[in-house]
Protein backbone atom coordinates (compact mmCIF):
# COMPACT_ATOMS: atom_id res chain seq x y z
CA UNK A 1 0.00 0.00 0.00
CA UNK A 2 2.80 2.34 0.90
CA UNK A 3 4.90 2.01 -1.95
CA UNK A 4 1.75 2.30 -4.38
CA UNK A 5 1.25 5.39 -2.57
CA UNK A 6 5.17 6.70 -2.85
CA UNK A 7 5.02 5.50 -6.71
CA UNK A 8 1.71 7.79 -7.29
CA UNK A 9 3.51 10.69 -5.45
CA UNK A 10 7.05 10.08 -7.65
CA UNK A 11 4.97 10.07 -10.90
CA UNK A 12 2.92 13.35 -9.67
CA UNK A 13 6.41 15.00 -9.14
CA UNK A 14 8.01 14.03 -11.93
CA UNK A 15 5.59 14.62 -14.91
CA UNK A 16 4.28 18.08 -13.15
CA UNK A 17 7.46 19.60 -12.21
CA UNK A 18 8.99 18.05 -15.46
CA UNK A 19 11.65 16.11 -14.08
CA UNK A 20 13.24 12.75 -15.60
CA UNK A 21 12.32 9.58 -14.03
CA UNK A 22 15.76 9.50 -12.84
CA UNK A 23 15.83 12.41 -10.69
CA UNK A 24 13.65 10.60 -8.38
CA UNK A 25 14.25 6.85 -6.14
CA UNK A 26 12.45 5.23 -3.29
CA UNK A 27 14.40 3.92 -0.53
CA UNK A 28 13.47 2.37 3.18
CA UNK A 29 10.14 3.19 2.28
CA UNK A 30 11.02 7.19 1.14
CA UNK A 31 10.69 9.26 -1.75
CA UNK A 32 13.60 11.38 -2.45
CA UNK A 33 14.19 14.06 -5.41
CA UNK A 34 17.15 16.00 -6.19
CA UNK A 35 16.77 19.26 -8.03
CA UNK A 36 19.26 21.87 -9.56
CA UNK A 37 19.54 24.86 -7.63
CA UNK A 38 18.30 27.12 -10.49
CA UNK A 39 15.09 24.79 -10.42
CA UNK A 40 14.31 24.68 -6.85
CA UNK A 41 12.05 27.96 -6.47
CA UNK A 42 9.77 27.12 -9.26
CA UNK A 43 9.31 23.26 -8.21
CA UNK A 44 8.97 23.77 -5.26
CA UNK A 45 6.03 26.27 -5.50
CA UNK A 46 4.37 23.34 -8.12
CA UNK A 47 4.75 20.94 -5.19
CA UNK A 48 2.82 23.25 -2.99
CA UNK A 49 0.20 24.80 -5.17
CA UNK A 50 -0.85 21.62 -7.25
CA UNK A 51 -4.05 20.17 -5.42
CA UNK A 52 -2.66 16.66 -6.79
CA UNK A 53 0.56 17.08 -4.63
CA UNK A 54 -0.27 19.40 -1.69
CA UNK A 55 3.03 19.54 -0.09
CA UNK A 56 1.79 22.44 1.92
CA UNK A 57 3.62 22.11 5.42
CA UNK A 58 7.61 22.57 5.81
CA UNK A 59 8.40 20.19 8.19
CA UNK A 60 12.66 20.51 8.09
CA UNK A 61 15.95 21.51 6.36
CA UNK A 62 19.30 20.02 7.05
CA UNK A 63 22.51 20.76 5.69
CA UNK A 64 24.87 17.45 4.79
CA UNK A 65 28.92 18.58 4.94
CA UNK A 66 30.30 15.61 2.36
CA UNK A 67 34.24 16.88 3.16
CA UNK A 68 36.20 13.86 3.16
CA UNK A 69 33.19 11.45 2.16
CA UNK A 70 34.29 8.21 2.06
CA UNK A 71 37.97 8.63 3.90
CA UNK A 72 37.77 6.56 7.14
CA UNK A 73 40.43 8.48 9.83
CA UNK A 74 40.89 5.19 11.49
CA UNK A 75 40.76 1.50 10.26
CA UNK A 76 40.29 -1.37 12.57
CA UNK A 77 37.76 -4.84 12.88
CA UNK A 78 39.07 -6.31 16.24
CA UNK A 79 38.73 -5.46 19.44
CA UNK A 80 40.05 -7.71 22.97
CA UNK A 81 37.51 -9.30 25.33
CA UNK A 82 38.33 -7.11 27.73
CA UNK A 83 38.70 -4.19 26.07
CA UNK A 84 38.59 -1.93 23.58
CA UNK A 85 41.88 -1.44 22.00
CA UNK A 86 43.52 1.97 21.58
CA UNK A 87 46.42 0.38 19.44
CA UNK A 88 44.43 1.12 15.83
CA UNK A 89 45.92 2.68 12.97
CA UNK A 90 45.27 4.99 10.26
CA UNK A 91 44.09 4.12 6.94
CA UNK A 92 41.73 4.97 4.29
CA UNK A 93 38.78 4.05 2.16
CA UNK A 94 37.98 4.68 -1.04
CA UNK A 95 37.48 8.26 -1.74
CA UNK A 96 34.63 8.96 -3.72
CA UNK A 97 34.61 11.90 -6.15
CA UNK A 98 32.09 14.49 -4.75
CA UNK A 99 32.58 17.27 -6.24
CA UNK A 100 29.90 19.54 -4.54
CA UNK A 101 30.16 19.35 -0.84
CA UNK A 102 26.96 20.83 0.48
CA UNK A 103 23.74 19.16 0.40
CA UNK A 104 20.71 21.37 1.34
CA UNK A 105 17.73 18.57 1.88
CA UNK A 106 13.97 19.64 2.43
CA UNK A 107 11.34 17.42 4.20
CA UNK A 108 7.59 18.37 3.08
CA UNK A 109 4.36 17.19 4.23
CA UNK A 110 1.11 16.91 2.78
CA UNK A 111 -1.46 17.16 5.07
CA UNK A 112 -4.25 15.98 2.80
CA UNK A 113 -2.57 12.92 1.70
CA UNK A 114 -0.61 12.27 4.24
CA UNK A 115 2.64 11.40 2.09
CA UNK A 116 5.78 12.90 2.73
CA UNK A 117 8.76 14.31 0.31
CA UNK A 118 12.52 15.00 0.35
CA UNK A 119 14.09 16.90 -1.74
CA UNK A 120 17.71 17.33 -1.83
CA UNK A 121 20.06 19.86 -3.52
CA UNK A 122 23.71 19.79 -4.00
CA UNK A 123 25.69 22.93 -4.05
CA UNK A 124 29.15 23.41 -5.04
CA UNK A 125 31.95 24.45 -1.79
CA UNK A 126 32.13 28.28 -1.61
CA UNK A 127 30.17 30.14 -1.41
CA UNK A 128 27.57 27.88 -1.36
CA UNK A 129 24.20 29.55 -2.58
CA UNK A 130 21.14 28.69 -3.08
CA UNK A 131 17.57 31.04 -3.07
CA UNK A 132 15.20 31.25 -0.16
CA UNK A 133 11.90 29.11 0.04
CA UNK A 134 10.49 31.47 2.60
CA UNK A 135 8.00 33.38 0.97
CA UNK A 136 6.53 29.76 -0.23
CA UNK A 137 6.70 28.54 3.10
CA UNK A 138 7.46 31.36 5.88
CA UNK A 139 8.20 28.42 8.85
CA UNK A 140 11.03 27.92 6.57
CA UNK A 141 12.77 31.16 7.80
CA UNK A 142 14.08 30.37 10.64
CA UNK A 143 15.22 26.42 9.37
CA UNK A 144 17.33 28.57 7.06
CA UNK A 145 19.16 30.73 9.40
CA UNK A 146 20.28 28.03 11.17
CA UNK A 147 21.67 26.52 8.20
CA UNK A 148 23.14 29.57 7.03
CA UNK A 149 24.62 30.13 11.12
CA UNK A 150 26.01 26.47 11.32
CA UNK A 151 27.10 25.34 7.83
CA UNK A 152 27.41 28.81 6.14
CA UNK A 153 25.22 28.39 3.70
CA UNK A 154 23.52 31.35 1.65
CA UNK A 155 20.11 32.33 0.84
CA UNK A 156 19.54 34.78 -1.10
CA UNK A 157 16.46 36.84 -0.97
CA UNK A 158 15.93 35.98 2.73
CA UNK A 159 14.32 39.04 4.93
CA UNK A 160 16.51 38.45 7.89
CA UNK A 161 19.93 35.98 7.02
CA UNK A 162 21.14 36.34 10.55
CA UNK A 163 23.07 34.24 13.23
CA UNK A 164 20.44 32.65 15.44
CA UNK A 165 22.28 30.07 17.70
CA UNK A 166 25.68 31.20 18.03
CA UNK A 167 26.65 34.86 18.48
CA UNK A 168 26.57 37.45 16.50
CA UNK A 169 30.30 37.90 16.61
CA UNK A 170 31.37 34.19 16.46
CA UNK A 171 34.07 33.01 13.69
CA UNK A 172 33.01 30.29 11.57
CA UNK A 173 30.01 27.80 11.03
CA UNK A 174 30.72 25.05 13.61
CA UNK A 175 28.93 21.83 11.85
CA UNK A 176 30.92 22.16 8.86
CA UNK A 177 33.67 19.29 8.85
CA UNK A 178 36.64 21.15 8.91
CA UNK A 179 35.99 23.51 11.57
CA UNK A 180 37.96 22.25 15.08
CA UNK A 181 36.38 20.70 17.31
CA UNK A 182 37.35 22.85 20.34
CA UNK A 183 37.02 25.72 17.94
CA UNK A 184 38.92 29.09 17.17
CA UNK A 185 38.57 31.46 19.92
CA UNK A 186 37.86 30.95 23.71
CA UNK A 187 36.38 33.66 26.03
CA UNK A 188 37.36 34.24 29.64
CA UNK A 189 36.69 37.06 32.07
CA UNK A 190 39.70 39.74 32.18
CA UNK A 191 40.09 41.52 35.69
CA UNK A 192 42.40 44.11 35.15
CA UNK A 193 39.82 45.21 31.50
CA UNK A 194 36.68 44.25 33.93
CA UNK A 195 35.43 42.83 30.78
CA UNK A 196 35.34 39.10 28.82
CA UNK A 197 37.78 38.98 26.27
CA UNK A 198 38.07 36.63 23.58
CA UNK A 199 41.43 34.96 22.49
CA UNK A 200 42.74 32.44 20.40
CA UNK A 201 42.07 28.49 21.80
CA UNK A 202 44.30 26.85 24.08
CA UNK A 203 42.78 23.51 24.01
CA UNK A 204 45.58 21.05 22.00
CA UNK A 205 43.12 19.16 19.34
CA UNK A 206 43.62 15.49 20.16
CA UNK A 207 41.36 12.30 18.74
CA UNK A 208 40.89 10.44 21.68
CA UNK A 209 38.12 7.76 20.41
CA UNK A 210 38.02 6.01 17.09
CA UNK A 211 35.79 7.15 14.99
CA UNK A 212 34.12 3.35 13.97
CA UNK A 213 31.75 0.94 15.73
CA UNK A 214 33.21 -1.93 16.77
CA UNK A 215 31.78 -5.47 17.88
CA UNK A 216 33.53 -7.78 20.37
CA UNK A 217 35.27 -11.05 18.89
CA UNK A 218 33.17 -13.27 20.03
CA UNK A 219 30.16 -11.80 18.44
CA UNK A 220 31.53 -13.57 15.17
CA UNK A 221 33.37 -16.51 16.50
CA UNK A 222 32.23 -20.02 17.59
CA UNK A 223 34.10 -19.89 20.36
CA UNK A 224 31.65 -20.03 23.59
CA UNK A 225 32.23 -17.04 26.19
CA UNK A 226 33.88 -17.43 29.21
CA UNK A 227 32.65 -17.66 32.34
CA UNK A 228 33.63 -14.28 33.45
CA UNK A 229 32.37 -12.58 30.50
CA UNK A 230 29.27 -14.13 30.93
Amino acid sequence: MLQEKLKLLANLVNSRCNLPAASSRIEREELTIELEPTSLVATMNILKADQDIALTQFSDLAVVDYLKYGVSDWETKETSRSGFSRAVSRGKADQQDFPKRFAVVYHLLSIRYNWRLRVKVYLQSEPPKLPTVSPIWPAANWFEREAFDLFGVMFEGHPDLRRILTDYGFVGHPFRKDFPLEGKVEVRYDPDQKRVVSEPVSIEPRTLVPKVIREEDWLHSSKPKDKDDA
